[in-house]
């Protein structure tokens, strides 16, 4: 179910250059000369990988990830970095985690960088894993008790 995704996990495991931090050094920060605000620079594999969360989004709309806060909350989670990075996803089913990836996505629209930081943390990975182990067990023949 989770392949759209989870196919990124050897390329997000294996990549330290998820975005790229600019401060702008050329300018005076004066009337006349302002400073740019620091901003990320996102690379091709986070770009993609926030691409194929907004289309799992659109595709799954049984999964009511609009409302990502909601679900977090449902969970224990706060919608905050420091929650969300402290989250165990060992318990969590597929919404919740999908809920932690579209959490990430929809807070760099409030705190530049915020991102960068879930995928810079391990959080990202570690979500995506989460995501392959629910299939992967989707897919196992159930135990007899």
């Amino acid at each position: 179910m989770y392949e759209s995704l989870t196919r990124f996990i050897p390329l997000v495991e294996g990549d330290e250059t998820y975005g790229v931090w600019f401060f702008d050094h050329e300018h005076t920060g004066t009337m006349d000369d302002p400073k740019q605000m620091p901003y990320v620079e996102y690379g091709r594999l986070a770009i993609d990988v926030e691409d194929a969360i907004y289309a799992f989004v659109n595709d799954h709309e049984e999964f009511g990830l609009r409302h990502y806060g909601d679900i977090l909350e449902r969970n224990g989670l706060k919608w905050g970095i420091e929650s969300m990075e402290a989250a165990d996803v060992s318990a969590l089913d597929g919404r919740a985690v999908m809920a932690l990836l579209v959490g990430a996505v929809r807070a760099e629209r409030f705190c530049d960088g915020a991102l960068l930081r879930f995928f810079q943390t391990g959080c990202i990975a570690r979500w995506l894993r989460r995501l392959q182990e629910l299939d992967d067990n989707r897919g196992a023949p159930a135990s007899r008790a």
